[in-house]
């Protein structure tokens, strides 16, 4: 059956479509990490994947259980095998965009996983590794739903992790990414200051399903630096408010699975022959109607084989609007600069790379595509 782009438009009809992309599953077994591990990927997709604090809250809330329990997060110790990450989820660390000061980073106090910008007088931002556990000012920084962006000197000194969670209880996030460091209202307000957490750190520690998600949600200072004990896996501890923790990977706890409703397909379609592959296949190309969404499928494009991606949104002259083949409003965008102006036969695709930003494509140009399974 072929399918036409505009026929729930023309003929009013609505389609239902999943409310998440993922869901969680809580496990009341008791396994070991690895045999948790096995279990998720025999029966769904793989252990639990956390993106954000909003993951957080939709895992704590598939259960009413209190208890200590595995998620997909396990350490690979190695001073090598660390990673630099920024705090705020979805923002993606870049090794070639970097203000360290000469010779930084060294360890030079031994494990140093967290970040101080300081010299700032004269605005050379220099960053230097610095111990998690030790005590700094910090700045946070708040966006509002209007994307209104501040940015909030903490004069109390705290660790590194208590200086995040006080970021995110009370704004957003620690100040995060060049463009925030760059900003004109940051600047302003740091050159009277000096050694300052901001929202740059590194670990050991992986997801299960291989995601690159930054998002931690540690209850002590000790599980974000590299330990020399045994506690390699995390667990999150559901009557701590569902902080994480880590613990012997040989331990046997309950566990949280989750089950992806996505899907890439590895082939070169047109966008027409994607659209019909989904529905025959699967649900429907994919719809993307906030952040979280897009962080969330990002993670799946940049295994493509393709250069972009298919997206289930496209452009109709006939009615003179973008629209969502699955019949969301389109509320959320992530069009690279310049790009979201209208032409007929055009649909939407996501970059593979770069910030995975959105461009618009001839339909009959071939590209990898993400459905949406029901």
């Amino acid at each position: 059956m072929q399918w036409s782009p505009f026929l729930f438009i023309l003929m009013g009809q609505s389609f239902f479509f999943t409310c998440h992309l993922y869901v969680y599953h809580f496990i009341g077994e008791n396994k070991t990490w690895d045999e948790a591990q096995k279990y998720c990927r025999e029966n769904y997709t793989d252990l639990a994947t956390v993106s954000n604090m909003t993951d957080m809250e939709r895992l704590r809330k598939s259960t009413e259980t209190l208890t200590e329990a595995w998620i997909g997060l396990h350490s690979y110790p190695g001073k090598d095998n660390r990673r630099w990450y920024w705090s705020l989820p979805g923002l993606e660390f870049n090794d070639n965009q970097t203000r360290w000061n000469s010779g930084e980073p060294n360890d030079y106090r031994g494990q140093e996983n967290c970040v101080l910008i300081h010299e700032l007088s004269n605005q050379n931002q220099n960053w230097s590794d610095f111990p998690c556990n030790t005590n700094h000012q910090f700045f946070c920084y708040s966006e509002t739903k209007q994307f209104n962006k501040s940015f909030h000197l903490i004069s109390s000194m705290m660790t590194w992790p208590q200086a995040q969670r006080y970021c995110r209880e009370n704004h957003t996030d620690l100040v995060s990414g060049l463009d925030q460091l760059d900003d004109k209202e940051f600047k302003t307000a740091i050159m009277s200051e000096d050694h300052l957490w901001i929202g740059v750190f590194r670990d050991t520690w992986r997801w299960s399903d291989g995601t690159n998600f930054s998002f931690r949600n540690w209850e002590y200072v000790e599980d974000l630096v590299d330990g020399q004990s045994d506690k390699k896996c995390a667990t999150t501890v559901l009557n701590r408010a569902g902080k994480w923790s880590s613990a012997d990977c040989n331990e046997k706890k309950p566990f949280f699975c989750y089950d992806d409703k996505l899907i890439l397909i590895n082939e070169s379609k047109t966008w027409v022959e994607a659209l019909n592959y989904c529905r025959e296949k699967h649900y429907d190309l994919v719809s993307i109607t906030n952040l979280d969404e897009q962080r969330w499928i990002q993670e799946r494009v940049k295994k493509a084989s393709t250069e972009f991606v298919w997206l289930g949104l496209r452009y109709t002259c006939t009615l003179d609007f973008w629209f969502w083949v699955s019949d969301e409003v389109v509320s959320y965008t992530n069009w690279a600069s310049g790009v979201e102006s209208d032409d007929c036969d055009m649909s939407a695709v996501m970059e593979r790379g770069g910030r995975n930003q959105w461009f618009k494509k001839p339909d009959n140009e071939t590209f990898n595509f993400i459905c949406s399974k029901d």
